[in-house]
């Protein structure tokens, strides 16, 4: 049997990441094989269903596949992780001239977002805003970018563009990714010095790769066992590792996703038994 792993293709380069994980492990002893998906939403779907045996899931993937599950009395786990999906953050950041001095100070004014269903530029920073006593759409007007919807925010031209509109002056703040905020400054879209960080979000988890209870067991301990293998110092994988973003496999964990199941829940964004109830939500 070859065990079968669906990624959603928000970039040309998870076709080569793949490809070059699946001769590494068919090297290894492993028979695997991946498809490739639009959506987080039908790659889901095919998890439970059976189509796959695992899916390398975003965080909001992850709270669907779980939801889907349990209203099935089924199972999914989150198998393995990176190194770099645990312990994230997102913030809220103004313009450095801002007279802003803290979040609460954006009651009245225009937030820019990423995508619709973005868990760290939409989803937790407005969940954020909502625990601080200020309600999108009520207290805040919510601006959002709706870049690759059904990718899951894993294409951040949502961000990017939220950023490019603070820096005209569009919006009083914007949301974005600890890490994309970084990057921003990083290649000049947001120039050195030119923002200021007025919130930040808890910390949160980001992709695991889903098995579901279907799958083959040996196959999956397996798969768990190669990945988690996998060394950096590899010339063979540590090009791949560099596309994935990362430098190690490490065990999955389901501890890391309250912040988002939050947010889930109070826009509704999913119903308990994981179908999709939210507006302006087209996959």
């Amino acid at each position: 049997m070859t065990f079968l792993m669906g990624a959603v293709a928000y970039d040309p380069k998870v076709v080569t990441i793949w490809s070059g994980f699946r001769t590494w492990l068919a090297e290894a002893g492993l028979p695997f094989d991946f498809v490739l998906y639009s959506n987080y939403e039908r790659q889901v779907e095919d998890l439970l269903d059976g189509r796959i045996h695992a899916a390398w899931n975003s965080p909001l993937a992850w709270v669907r596949a779980r939801r889907l599950a349990a209203a099935r009395g089924r199972e999914v786990r989150p198998l393995v992780m990176r190194d770099t999906d645990q312990d994230l953050t997102s913030v809220i950041v103004t313009l450095a001239g801002s007279p802003l001095e803290e979040a609460s100070d954006l009651k009245g004014t225009v937030v820019a977002t990423g995508a619709v269903d973005s868990p760290q530029a939409t989803l937790i920073p407005l969940s954020q805003l909502r625990r601080l006593g200020l309600q999108p759409g009520a207290e805040l007007t919510v601006r959002r970018f709706d870049v690759g919807v059904g990718l899951h925010g894993d294409h951040i031209g949502g961000e990017r563009d939220a950023a490019r509109a603070l820096l005209a002056g569009e919006v009083a703040a914007a949301c974005m990714a600890d890490a994309s905020h970084l990057l921003f400054t990083t290649e000049g879209t947001l120039p050195a010095g030119s923002t200021r960080v007025l919130a930040q979000t808890v910390p949160y988890d980001h992709c695991n790769m889903t098995v579901v209870d279907t799958a083959p067991g040996d196959l999956a301990d397996s798969f768990r066992a190669l990945l988690t293998s996998m060394s950096y110092a590899d010339p063979r994988v540590r090009p791949l590792l560099d596309l994935e973003g990362l430098t190690a496999w490490v065990d999955g964990r389901d501890t890391g996703y309250f912040a988002l199941e939050a947010a889930v829940e109070e826009t509704g964004f999913y119903d308990p038994a994981g179908a999709i109830i939210a507006d302006e939500y087209t996959p």
